[in-house]
């Protein structure tokens, strides 16, 4: 395909164009939580004395130390979960292909078009009436339910798409259908199921509703969740507000930072694979 220099300087243009509309509200946020405790900022205009001690009183204001603990236990019953269900039903349902497993897919995706919002009522009573409100379990429960439909669907996208051959030479050398799964396709399958982790941890990571709704005490909730209390408490005190948003936002782009090659790669392995 030939692209021509207009096509080129166009698409270079858009490109620029979207970054700054994508970076532009976090260098306000920036430049917002630099300025004295108690005003009102306005513009992007950076203040005389930067007040960098904001961040450190957001950081104990909001008791963040336990924030990030609590998050933490929230991933770890969420992301290695759905992740390990995913796969083994991608695997299934994309390769071994059983009888039935389309009608099994097709109501997976149709659970992609259930929104978080649609459901949180009766999830709200369903959860009451297992006693697990204001628990962390209230949170890490639904989100594996909630995670599934995309996560299965993801990983059977790459597990379709694997050769036949490399199962068939394995039947042949005696392999069963564990060892087939274990030893063949997880080695083969770890840019999709990293690029997956990254995004279920990133989802779990910003999950807001549930953790307001479900959960009552903030040091119980992700991260995300517990910026609601703080904007509660500390609402009216903007540079405040904005260093507390930029902490918590820092752990998911480090995470990004660190495993962006892995993400980039999985998605360029399904682009070739069409």
């Amino acid at each position: 395909m030939i692209v021509s220099t207009t096509e080129k300087w166009l698409g270079r243009a858009l490109l620029i164009f979207m970054m700054l509309v994508t970076i532009v509200p976090f260098i306000s946020l920036f430049i917002t939580a630099l300025h004295e405790p108690g005003t009102y900022p306005s513009g992007l205009s950076l203040p005389e004395e930067p007040h960098w001690e904001n961040f450190l009183l957001a950081f104990n204001a909001a008791n963040m130390p336990a924030l990030l603990w609590s998050s933490i236990l929230i991933e770890l019953g969420v992301v290695p979960v759905a992740i390990i269900i995913a796969t083994l039903a991608g695997f299934a349902l994309g390769h071994l292909r059983p009888v039935g497993g389309r009608i099994v897919f097709i109501v997976f995706l149709l659970g992609l078009t259930l929104p978080f919002e649609g459901i949180i009522v009766p999830l709200y009573y369903q959860i009451r009436d297992m006693g697990l409100l204001n628990t962390r379990w209230a949170i890490i429960l639904p989100l594996i339910g909630l995670f599934m439909p995309f996560a299965v669907t993801w990983m059977r996208a790459h597990f379709v798409n694997m050769p036949q051959d490399l199962s068939e030479a394995a039947r042949m050398d005696g392999a069963n259908t564990w060892q087939l799964f274990w030893r063949i396709h997880v080695p083969l399958s770890m840019p999709a199921i990293s690029s997956l982790a990254i995004l279920l941890f990133l989802w779990t990571w910003n999950q807001f509703l549930l953790a307001i709704v479900l959960v009552d005490d903030p040091l119980k909730r992700t991260m995300a969740g517990a910026l609601g209390a703080f904007q509660g408490q500390w609402g009216t005190d903007i540079p405040l507000l904005c260093a507390g948003s930029l902490l918590i936002l820092t752990p998911t782009l480090i995470v990004f930072l660190i495993f962006q090659r892995q993400f980039v790669a999985a998605l360029l392995q399904g682009s070739v694979k069409g």
